[in-house]
């Protein structure tokens, strides 16, 4: 804006007093280019349209206190051009994932956030007491049952993106709350499901014009096709151990995993639960080396109750983990759609929770009832939004592309 005494007159003496970075104000005139070539509008009227009655943060320095950045996202935005742009970089990649679930055939829905039981995943939920119905109920962890029962129900295929609720830590990978796209598709199995993701990241990718990123410091490839990893060779690999000797059925064997564990170095006392000794030998021997875009396929069926066991081994299941700068980014199964079989896997995550393990699934009666009335075999698969924006635009913390991340009061 370019203000002159001549064209405005009295209402100069405002604009030299009054006026300060940060106001709106309102003018009219004629546009022209400065020497420098800046486009500016030659005030002829001008109107004050609303007073900044605090400073705002030097336009140069900006905030640099990055908690006062997260408790203060308006003068964040305000002051920060690279936190606007990742804003829109995440609207463009929501508006992207649509399109594409749209291109696939998929119906958009809803599915409730507030329950009598929280299920579909592995977390603990957040809690609260509903007066009028005097019930306790729960924030959703997840939207896989109800999703599931809208395939039983005819609607062939279906997805959600909405927030998921998980009371656990917080950390640069983690939020209490977030986003999650679950999709579900009527005569798919996982690797229908692994295509179906690959387009997803690939249109995602394009929507910002890129087919690489930087993330932590590696040069990322997400042009797909991706490599197909199988976790029994990786644990054989990577634990110089075969993956049935620490499998037993449908569940562990605990002895063989703890004695894994020993060997390898790890933490794992009797209080300990199973899972998370796997996980600790996933994480410690595997993950390292999946920088790189893979899916990690076949797990074993103790840590994933509701998906279809492989032919003739029991103890794993058709389930893959997409995995790209060592983070999960996505997670899928050939569903499991034999009630009787999802009955007995909810009753031994119940001796697991009873073991100490408050983090496994519960029993949901009224998902299995639904189940009893026929479900097609279905493929399923949970993305997640917040991650899937860090690594397309290379940014290492999740509170970064989150507008207003959970804090500490």
């Amino acid at each position: 804006l370019y203000f002159k005494q001549d064209n405005l007159g009295d209402s100069y003496q405002i604009v030299k007093k009054s006026l300060h970075l940060g106001d709106f104000v309102g003018v009219t005139g004629i546009v022209f280019k400065t020497k420098t070539g800046e486009t500016t509008v030659e005030a002829h009227s001008f109107t004050l349209l609303a007073k900044a009655l605090l400073p705002l943060p030097d336009k140069w320095d900006g905030l640099k206190n990055t908690d006062t950045r997260y408790r203060q996202r308006h003068l964040d935005l305000v002051s920060n051009p690279e936190a606007r742009r990742l804003a829109e970089d995440r609207s463009r990649i929501v508006e992207s994932v649509r399109r594409t679930m749209s291109r696939l055939g998929y119906l958009e829905v809803e599915t409730p956030i507030l329950l009598t039981h929280a299920g579909g995943a592995s977390a603990r939920p957040f809690e609260t007491h509903h007066n009028a119905l005097d019930a306790r109920m729960s924030l959703r962890i997840a939207t896989e049952l109800h999703l599931k029962r809208l395939v039983i129900g005819g609607l062939e295929r279906v997805y959600e993106i909405g927030r998921i609720f998980r009371n656990e830590g917080i950390d640069t990978r983690h939020n209490p709350e977030f986003t999650t796209l679950e999709a579900y598709g009527a005569y798919e199995d996982y690797h229908g499901m692994a295509a179906l993701f690959e387009a997803v990241l690939a249109d995602a990718a394009k929507a910002l014009g890129r087919d690489a990123v930087e993330y932590r410091g590696q040069a990322l490839d997400l042009k797909p096709p991706f490599r197909r990893l199988y976790l029994p060779q990786l644990w054989k690999d990577l634990c110089g151990a075969d993956i049935h000797d620490v499998l037993k059925g449908k569940g562990f064997d605990r002895p063989g995993l703890l004695a894994l564990a020993k060997r390898l170095g790890l933490e794992a006392g009797d209080e300990t639960p199973s899972a998370k000794v796997f996980e600790r030998v996933f994480d410690a021997r595997i993950l390292p080396e999946l920088s790189q875009p893979a899916f990690v396929l076949d797990h074993p069926t103790a840590i994933t109750p509701l998906a279809k066991c492989k032919p003739g081994d029991p103890s794993l299941v058709e389930r893959f983990e997409f995995f790209i700068g060592a983070e999960e980014l996505a997670n899928a199964y050939t569903e499991l759609n034999d009630p009787l079989d999802q009955r007995e896997r909810f009753e031994e995550q119940a001796r697991q929770r009873s073991s100490g393990d408050e983090e496994t699934d519960i029993l949901d009666e009224d998902f299995v009832q639904a189940m009893e009335a026929g479900m097609p075999p279905t493929g399923g698969i949970g993305i997640g939004i917040d991650r899937l924006v860090m690594i397309l635009t290379g940014t290492p913390s999740i509170r970064e592309v989150i507008l207003f991340p959970t804090l500490k009061p």
